[in-house]
């Protein structure tokens, strides 16, 4: 099950693809995580699940990674007496704290904390931006609004501030119960959804405690404002280019989505593109022309992964919309611009000795055109570094930790490999090559590099680089 594309593919499960024999066409078609939509999902169908994922993973002796992600706060308007209304534009429309059902001139807003936090000239956008409000009187009672885009309005629709800080956690009480099961079940990935502060990212990550990785989800344009902070604090990014492009014009967000790209190149964290990617996939089996390009752009711009929602989720293909995925990956990374586009968006190294020995190994590899670079790695470090270099040659990370091989699961060009850890600095090469060897990275006679950190098992102390060749015996000592 070697992928021979570098960019990495995330499939959502839902109605369509929940049962073992769906999940594993998605896993042999090229999906290498696996994402858990808490906004639709119980938690006894996420640990059945989970239990199906870990089944496959074991059947093919490759670590597959799970996402769990988490809902996060929903803002809804309330009822209407006749379950809708028409709101024209020009018109006054309130928002307000009486519970009673609404009417064209009034309804409901259940979420004072939107009340006490809207002020004057602030945006309220209804059921994904259909319907635009502007705030033009607040208080904590009621907010009296002008309607620039109207409309239907009805029950519970949707509620968006593009323009409102709001003083609440991303982390509702659904999503700490749904976290607490997940961290159980053994999810590898978490995804908060609608972080607006780097204060949202810690709060989630006191809970976990080192029990799995932390994803923002960047969807509003607060988290923007504030993206360098949020990025620093998280171990990946999601760039949720719907919600985004919701809450913000969305001629902004190809531009924004290529910053956030190369801002999380730079930091050395992963970046998932995700929403809308082969949206027509739902319903026909081939994507449109657009879809493919968008595929690409983000393939050729250097993302870990890019994401399937509905069309894996709920969709009628979804084995054919990741093969689809697949395909467009291997195009993209055979294309003779791919390399320099990569090339020309190269960080320069942090002033570490893992960062300088990860430039120097990328260098090596590719002054010497060698076939591989091999990271053993305890706490995954290792390998995300050279990955940030994006060099040529596939990464094989070997790592003694399951949970460490499953995280870098979505790491860009990374080939996982769970095995002992190795006892000295003979038993890294030889294990290396072999193990290389095995999984068809090298033929023997040919040279690999081999990077890791002594101590042994020390994580964090990348500090070791070492040019060795495949032995004519490596097939007799697997």
């Amino acid at each position: 099950m070697r992928r021979l594309r570098r960019v990495r593919i995330l499939a959502t499960l839902g109605p369509a693809s929940s049962d073992s024999t769906t999940i594993r066409k998605l896993f042999e078609a090229g999906a290498d995580v696996f994402r858990i939509n808490m906004s639709h999902t119980s938690h006894d169908k996420m640990r059945e699940l989970i239990a199906t994922i870990r089944n496959i993973e074991a059947s093919y002796n490759r670590p597959i990674g799970i996402l769990v992600d988490l809902q996060g706060p929903k803002l809804r308007l309330g009822t209407f007496k006749e379950s809708a209304a028409i709101l024209a534009n020009g018109q006054s429309f309130v928002l307000d704290s009486d519970p009673a059902p609404g009417d064209a001139t009034r309804v409901h807003l259940p979420h004072p904390e939107i009340l006490r936090a809207l002020k004057e000239g602030d945006a309220l956008l209804i059921d994904d931006g259909k319907l635009r409000l502007i705030a033009e009187e607040t208080s904590p009672q009621r907010a009296v609004t002008r309607v620039v885009i109207g409309g239907r309005i009805s029950d519970r629709k949707g509620v968006s501030l593009p323009d409102t800080d709001l003083p609440v956690s991303a982390m509702t009480a659904k999503d700490h119960a749904d976290l607490a099961a997940a961290l159980e079940a053994g999810t590898d990935w978490i995804a908060l959804s609608f972080v607006q502060r780097a204060d949202d990212v810690h709060e989630a990550r006191r809970i976990v405690r080192g029990r799995a990785a932390i994803m923002s989800k960047i969807e509003k344009p607060q988290a923007i404002d504030r993206l360098a902070d949020i990025m620093e604090a998280s171990d990946a990014i999601m760039v949720a280019r719907g919600d985004l492009g919701v809450e913000m014009p969305v001629e902004r967000v190809p531009g924004l989505q290529k910053q956030m790209t190369r801002m999380a190149r730079r930091m050395g964290k992963p970046v998932i593109i995700a929403t809308q990617m082969l949206e027509s996939m739902i319903a026909s089996p081939v994507p449109t022309r657009a879809e493919v390009s968008d595929v690409a752009t983000a393939v050729f711009e250097g993302a870990d992964a890019v994401m399937l929602s509905a069309e894996s989720a709920a969709g009628k293909y979804p084995s054919e919309a990741v093969m689809m995925m697949d395909h467009i990956g291997e195009e993209v990374e055979r294309d003779p611009t791919f390399g320099s586009v990569i090339d020309a968006q190269r960080p320069d190294p942090e002033a570490t000795a893992g960062d300088a020995i990860a430039e120097a190994a990328r260098r090596i590899a590719e002054t010497l055109h060698l076939p591989a670079i091999i990271c053993w790695t305890s706490s995954g470090s290792t390998a995300m570094r050279v990955a940030r270099e994006r060099p040529r040659c596939p990464v094989v990370a070997i790592t003694p930790n399951a949970t460490v091989a499953r995280k870098l699961a979505l790491l860009w060009g990374v080939h996982c490999v769970v095995a002992e850890d190795a006892h000295d600095s003979d038993d890294i090469i030889h294990r290396a090559g072999r193990i290389a060897y095995r999984d068809g990275f090298c033929k023997a006679g040919e040279r690999v590099i081999v990077v890791a950190g002594v101590p042994f098992g020390t994580p964090g102390t990348t500090n070791m680089v070492r040019i060795a060749t495949i032995g004519s015996d490596a097939d007799a000592n697997l």
